[in-house]
């Protein structure tokens, strides 16, 4: 059973989602909060495999939510816009993918079951954005540096930030797609990120990227 904490500062929306994954028999929701604040405390206590969490709240939004929450849950980050500039906020903070307000129910409750299982909610044209977004806004490194990274993992790292899936960098490096999966586990352990965005991310700052502006 997936156990999903919901967060937004609409009511209605909450009680929304609430119905909506308790319907599934797989996922359930052991809690709801209205603020940043209140989702850090229920993350912290309850544990849940997946926050759904609102960017704009009061008292604390939810990009520092997300960061305070850690590596306690998986953050899924539900928004209005697709390029806010606060969901790229979010994924340095720790957050494992985005979705829109708007997306279909069935893709919602899919997302929450990819995220749940460790896998950055972000497609190859959306990690795209995502880099030529960090380009236009650079920030201070919140991954460790590349040092104790092999020069193949650098390569692997560096395809996976141009966005490229797992197949395509097992053809274009002449690789097993299983060498792929390690090489992509030992950079997770390296690298100390939660996933597929983290990784994206730690690519940029190391300066193995550099996306046209």
């Amino acid at each position: 059973m997936i156990r999903v904490l919901v967060v937004d500062d609409q009511a209605l929306l909450r009680g929304s989602f609430r119905v909506l994954v308790d319907s599934e028999p797989d996922l359930t929701v052991v809690g709801e909060a209205g603020t940043g604040a209140e989702a850090v405390d229920i993350a912290l206590e309850v544990r849940p495999d997946v926050v759904l969490m609102d960017v704009r709240m009061p008292e604390m939004d939810g990009i520092e939510a997300t960061r305070r929450i850690g590596m306690a849950s998986r953050v899924l980050i539900v928004t209005m816009f697709d390029l806010d500039a606060y969901v790229y906020d979010a994924l340095r903070a720790g957050a494992s993918g985005f979705l829109l307000k708007d997306t279909p129910p069935a893709d919602l409750l899919a997302g929450i079951r990819v995220v749940a299982q460790g896998e950055a909610l972000l497609a190859p044209t959306v990690t795209r954005r995502l880099i030529e977004e960090f380009a236009r806004t650079p920030a201070t490194p919140a991954i460790r540096g590349l040092d104790g990274v092999t020069e193949r993992e650098r390569e692997v790292l560096t395809l996976i930030a141009r966005g490229l899936s797992n197949a395509e960098i097992s053809v274009h490096l002449q690789l097993s797609l299983a060498t792929v999966k390690t090489h992509i586990s030992r950079l997770l352990a390296k690298l100390e990120a939660r996933d597929r965005a983290q990784l994206v991310i730690a690519a940029y700052e190391g300066g193995l990227v550099c996306p046209a502006r």
